[in-house]
């Protein structure tokens, strides 16, 4: 099979599809590969990198998508991009469509056959080709909001860790899965006073064992998120349902009772965001403020830290890719029940009910 790598070119997105130890994986079961000139540089893989590893380099985007079977990308296609597609290709790719009509239609109208990393899901119910980035995101979402509160940045001024005679920072954090556990190992690593909630109390349970005394845990009601987010420096939103839009925990009115200068980090954002105020920022312009709290809502955070996150995503999404190489969509959806979770469009076709759920689209179960 012909696979292409092109270039991301979503804002500040730095991440490549494939490392050069990809192809050398993809060209031992006989595939070709054909990367796009530069799409690496901001990982740190050189051109010659990956024609040391026996990559084609081409020059141009659209030669790189006409001359494929199969695109592996990082993010989702940009509008730019959409046309460059055509019938039949596999692509491979975060995608986070149930907050994306646009970007679903004009796939369903390409006739691509899109797999989704974010919705590949194990027997036991886990994410695997979300989850690096899910712990990058998490960790940084701690980061830049300890950033964020700084008075030069708009924030309140507060030092989340505290110092001797002085009370830590407060942060909430909504959600108690890969995010945030991740953002609860920053939060509380850095001295801050650290309140989870969450929907499962098998959860809660989980992170109480494993912080001990050094954060709270709630349940994630509407109550307890109101109350907690009043005096709160730093919220992380944290929630994902798997392909579907994320539910708005926080309400406009909420903010009103926040702290000026408080801050909001939505890791959830491709989906929707779990904060009804929520609306995707880049890594050029991150944050915006309403009713004086402070939101950043980047899409794509894990794309800031690039060689990281590419060595960590691609470590997982590599097997799945080379599965969907050797065989073709229709084998691989028939032999792996993880891939065919991860099947979201083939050939016109709503695949995935949470997405269609949430667009209001048709969908259909294919058989192969």
């Amino acid at each position: 099979m012909k696979i292409g790598v092109p270039k991301e070119i979503k804002t500040h997105e730095y991440r490549v599809g494939m490392t050069p130890e990809c192809v050398r994986a993809y060209l031992s079961r006989g595939h070709v590969v054909t990367v796009q000139a530069g799409a690496g540089l901001g990982a740190g893989f050189s051109d010659e990198e990956y024609t040391s590893a026996g990559a084609k380099i081409c020059p141009k985007a659209a030669d790189v998508y006409s001359s494929a079977d199969m695109i592996v990308k990082v993010k989702e296609p940009v509008a730019s991009e959409y046309g460059l597609f055509h019938s039949g290709q596999i692509l491979y790719t975060y995608l986070h469509l149930a907050a994306d009509k646009p970007q679903a239609m004009a796939l369903l109208a390409a006739g691509v056959k899109a797999v989704a990393y974010e919705t590949i899901e194990l027997a036991d119910g886990s994410l695997p080709c979300l989850k690096p980035m899910s712990e990058i995101a998490g960790r940084l979402s701690v980061q830049e909001g300890a950033k964020y509160l700084e008075k030069p940045f708009g924030g309140r001024g507060v030092l989340l860790g505290g110092v001797p005679g002085i009370k830590p920072g407060r942060v909430v954090v909504l959600g108690g899965g890969v995010v945030g556990t991740n953002a609860c190992k920053m939060a509380v690593g850095l001295g801050a006073d650290v309140t989870v909630l969450d929907v499962s109390a098998r959860r809660l349970e989980y992170l109480d064992d494993i912080f001990g005394g050094r954060l709270k845990t709630l349940y994630a009601t509407q109550a307890n998120i109101a109350e907690e987010v009043k005096t709160a420096d730093l919220v992380i939103g944290a929630v994902l349902l798997a392909g579907a839009k994320t539910p708005n925990l926080v309400k406009r009115e909420m903010l009103a009772t926040m702290n000026k200068g408080a801050v909001i980090v939505d890791v959830a954002v491709d989906q929707g965001g779990c904060v009804e105020t929520t609306r995707p920022t880049t890594h050029d312009d991150p944050t915006f403020v309403v009713d004086g709290v402070v939101h950043y809502c980047v899409a794509n955070m894990p794309g800031a830290v690039a060689r990281s996150s590419t060595l960590a995503l691609t470590s997982t999404t590599l097997d799945f890719g080379l599965q969907l190489a050797d065989n073709g969509v229709e084998k691989a959806c028939r032999e792996s029940c993880a891939i065919r979770k991860g099947l979201n469009i083939y050939c016109g076709r709503c695949t995935c009910e949470p997405v269609a759920c949430a667009l209001n689209i048709e969908y259909d179960n294919p058989t192969f």
